[in-house]
């Protein structure tokens, strides 16, 4: 099985260009409603306009805020890098690298545009390829 999640905020290609900026992703699909980020050819975050339902309805209440309660967390073989192209984005940073003494591993925390918390981590000694904790 493959995660393939999926986040509604409020404007899809301004979230588009601040992720590729972030992860050093591309878009796999692009507009206004909807997006797909891949890394490496792999599919690692879509995106979707909030006030857009199509055949399923839309995701969201925009009565509440986005990025409540959500965590997004990817995990990078260089997080030095990632910090930087992360800065360079103007991404706010809610807390600095710091070593997570649990997963025994690096983070760092920002807010994307719609308040989603979003980590970045680096490999940790008990992480498994592909897997966060």
């Amino acid at each position: 099985m493959r995660p393939q999640p999926l986040i509604a905020v409020s404007d899809v290609e301004k979230s588009s260009a601040w992720y590729q900026r972030v992860l050093g992703a591309v878009s796999a699909h692009g507009g206004p409603e909807y997006e797909r980020l891949n890394v490496d050819g792999a599919l690692v975050l879509q995106l979707h306009n909030l006030d857009v339902g199509h055949h399923h309805g839309t995701f969201g209440d925009p009565a509440h805020p986005l990025g409540n309660g959500v965590l997004v967390w990817f995990e990078t073989d260089d997080l030095p890098a990632a910090a930087a192209r992360a800065r360079g984005a103007g991404a706010t940073v809610e807390k600095d690298i710091h070593l997570n003494p649990n997963a025994e591993h690096d983070e760092l925390w920002l807010r994307d545009l719609d308040g989603y918390l979003v980590v970045l981590s680096s490999v940790g000694p008990n992480d498994q390829p592909g897997q966060a904790d």
